[in-house]
């Protein structure tokens, strides 16, 4: 049990750590919208990374080969609702800068046909996020190569859910941290220019990562 304990730990720091487009949203929302939100997007994440590593002991080694031929499909998938929401992003930014200098130079000057954007609920910012995070086939096998790496294993169910409530509890962790260090930094920036540059820096590089998503096929 404390082997399937610590793997699932290392397994999940290992999907979560390393930075792409999902760790830049879970830091752009904590900064652009509030620390609740960012929270819920973190739990998003750990949930899609939970699943993978639970799918992955209980039958990973049939499931990459099953995921393997639609692996291109969902990355453009994955690259196209990251355009989406990059796009939205920067749209979503802009227009909040120039309400807040509008309603800086006098009530009078704000007009009825630009509303303030309202943004999504914790639910719809948890549902969203795990589904882009489950778009990425390429977590499925990475799970899978430390199931058949002899990380863990399929054996009893014991420990394969502790395995996966494990995996699930880090990539929370790490998330969370993210989450918070946005918070911070919506906290620092307080102005509109400060919100407007995190806006604008967090959703260019999801675009990026999009982009790159689409070509490195």
């Amino acid at each position: 049990m404390t082997d399937a304990l610590l793997s699932g730990l290392l397994a999940g720091f290992g999907i979560a750590v390393p930075v792409g487009a999902i760790s830049v949203l879970v830091v752009t929302i904590a900064s652009r919208v509030s620390l609740g939100r960012g929270m819920a997007a973190a739990l998003g994440v750990a949930t899609a990374d939970g699943l993978y590593a639970l799918a992955a002991v209980l039958g990973g080694a049939a499931l990459a080969p099953a995921i393997a031929p639609a692996a291109d499909a969902l990355e453009l998938l994955a690259a196209g609702v990251l355009v989406l929401l990059a796009a939205h992003g920067l749209r979503g930014a802009l227009r909040t800068h120039r309400r807040e200098t509008l309603a800086a130079a006098g009530p009078l000057t704000t007009t009825a046909d630009d509303p303030s954007p309202v943004p999504p609920s914790p639910w719809r910012t948890y549902a969203g996020l795990l589904g882009l995070t489950l778009l990425n086939p390429l977590t499925v096998v990475y799970f899978t190569a430390l199931v058949l790496g002899g990380r863990t294993g399929p054996g009893p169910l014991g420990p394969g859910l502790l395995f996966a409530l494990a995996a699930f509890a880090a990539s929370a962790g790490w998330q969370a941290l993210l989450a918070t260090g946005g918070a911070l930094l919506r906290r620092v920036l307080t102005g509109p220019r400060g919100r407007l540059l995190t806006g604008l820096a967090g959703n260019a590089v999801v675009l990026a990562f999009a982009v790159h998503l689409a070509l490195a096929r």
